[in-house]
């Protein structure tokens, strides 16, 4: 329209122009092999950037940004921003990419720097490969090619995306680890960079932690001091110093290498070191936006067995044990040997200790209700108990119950028969496979019969439905029969673990934490100071 200015009219008077060379490369740029690899290359995108510029007389470069590593999906490039300050500052006044996709593969961020930020700060855009130049060719700006090729690139990013989440996925269901850093106590395989090793030097650290917390008794925070004590490095650090690798950790200091509860809390509930492989935790929240976000439990993806462990499953699952129960340290730091173990027998709450004074001075501990200590009176009453009297009464039941036990033939022929009713049910359960093969052969000759018209179309389908359903009917029973064999297995394996725990402590004298821990479930206390003793093998009080 006559009289009315352009909106790179005010750049047209200049003999030259300030050039930002602007070359990115991201890990998406690889994904479709080596030659898309090379052709998005920073080197080839310096070289056809420089050979486009000698050509041009008008051209003078100011400086070259590059972004090596980061996604187009996001604008939040330490290249990038730098260059949007030149272009504030006047610094600059062309910028110049190998194509479109180098800026970016945002479509609509894309566009808007393409149509409004860069023409506001009448700044000349070249996109070699795209013949997209907005001084030259201005009427090119304005066709719909711009933004399709924009919305190609979209496309091919979320695609890529979709791809290499399914990859990933994949290999995490194999059991392959794909994340940067295996945790602390293990290493990448040099072989092999999906399997794990054991870190020998970690892994002793991870040994003793695990010792201290189930073995002796440690809370989290003694353990956490002992560590610093002694100077032992925290994750962080030794990956960092010791294992030379460039790991970042966002929750600590730059220089922190002191251990943390949380830090000893996470290794101690971390299966990895069972030989487990848990992955997909956590996911982008788009192919668009970065942040991470928490996956639920459920759907966590865990792959056991994948490698050498570095503690045994026993010691483990103790460990589990006191994280889920009330486990306060003592002022030594270490846990009372009643830790987690004691309930009030009408509210179910856990029990508190406390310690008291009398007239003569004599110091005296306790146990008393939590809710009636904490919440109050009129919910629950006192259900006291004296330490001394509580150790007394429990280690007269768990002699009793070694002395019932001694000669262990009771239990042995509960043992006995237990096997024989899982022989029995292996049997019924042979029997319901051979009848679902036998009926699937009868259901395979009904098309046949049909055809040869031995059979009606409605008795054909009449008979197949009715095989369909007998196969359904066979297969719940087989499933029933395999659950029920194994609450059997599980039943045995009590029995079996109850006995070896029994002859370790035959000639107890003396209760302590690894006694309660290994025989006893928890124990109620009753208002009248009468326990309960809820054994770990069922049906022993």
């Amino acid at each position: 329209m006559a009289g009315r200015k352009s909106k790179y009219e005010t750049t047209t008077s200049m003999q030259t122009w300030s050039v930002a060379e602007y070359i990115r490369l991201s890990q998406e740029d690889s994904d479709n092999g080596e030659t898309k690899l090379e052709s998005n290359s920073i080197t080839s995108q310096k070289e056809i950037i420089q050979q486009y510029i000698q050509g041009q007389k008008d051209l003078r470069v100011y400086q070259q940004y590059i972004d090596d590593g980061y996604s187009g999906t996001d604008f939040k490039r330490p290249g990038f921003e730098e260059m949007l300050e030149d272009m504030k500052k006047g610094n600059i006044n062309c910028i110049i990419v190998k194509d479109l996709s180098r800026l970016g593969r945002n479509y609509i961020e894309v566009g808007n720097y393409i149509e409004q930020i860069f023409p506001l700060f009448n700044i000349r855009f070249i996109a070699i490969n795209d013949n997209v130049d907005s001084y030259k060719n201005q009427t090119n700006m304005n066709t719909i090619m711009i933004p399709f090729k924009n919305l190609i690139n979209d496309e091919y990013c979320r695609d890529t995306s979709m791809k290499i989440r399914t990859a990933l996925n994949g290999r995490k269901r194999k059991g392959e680890f794909v994340g940067a850093f295996p945790a602390y106590g293990y290493l990448k395989s040099e072989e092999d960079h999906h399997q794990l090793v054991i870190d020998d030097e970690a892994a002793k650290i991870v040994r003793k932690i695990f010792e201290w917390r189930v073995n002796d008794g440690m809370g989290c925070l003694a353990i956490c001091h002992k560590l610093n004590d002694i100077g032992v490095l925290n994750p962080t650090g030794y990956k960092r110093k010791k294992l030379k690798q460039k790991y970042q950790n966002y929750h600590s200091n730059k220089e922190d290498y002191f251990w943390t509860v949380s830090t000893v809390r996470n290794i101690l509930k971390n299966d990895i070191y069972i030989g487990n492989i848990t992955q997909g935790k956590r996911r982008v929240k788009s192919y668009k936006i970065h942040k991470l976000e928490p996956i639920p439990e459920e759907e966590w993806i865990t792959v056991e067995n994948k490698h050498e462990p570095i503690i045994e499953k026993e010691l483990f699952e103790k460990a589990q044990n006191l994280r889920k129960k009330d486990t306060r340290v003592q002022n030594d730091g270490t846990l009372s040997m009643w830790a987690g173990i004691l309930k009030c027998s009408d509210c179910g709450k856990a029990m508190h200790k406390k310690t008291s004074k009398n007239k003569s001075g004599k110091i005296y501990q306790y146990y008393i209700c939590g809710t009636y200590q904490k919440k109050s009176h009129n919910l629950c009453t006192k259900h006291t108990i004296k330490i001394p009297e509580l150790e007394q009464a429990v280690l007269r039941t768990v002699q009793w119950n070694i002395n019932k036990y001694a000669d262990m033939e009771r239990v042995i022929n509960e043992l006995e028969i237990g096997n024989q009713i899982k022989d029995s049910k292996k049997e019924l359960q042979k029997e319901k496979e051979e009848e679902i093969e036998r009926i699937e052969i009868l259901k395979k000759g009904l098309y046949e019969d049909w055809k040869n018209n031995d059979l009606t179309k409605e008795e054909y389908i009449s008979y197949k439905n009715s095989y369909n359903k007998t196969i359904e009917n066979l297969k719940r029973m087989i499933e029933h029969i395999q659950k029920e064999n194994k609450e059997e297995q599980k039943k045995t394996e009590e029995v079996v673990k109850w006995i070896d725990e029994i002859k370790k402590q035959k000639n107890i004298t003396k209760l302590n934490k690894t006694v309660i821990e290994e025989l006893i479930d928890y124990i109620e206390i009753k208002e009248n100071q009468k326990i309960i003793i809820h054994f770990k093998f069922k049906g022993k009080k």
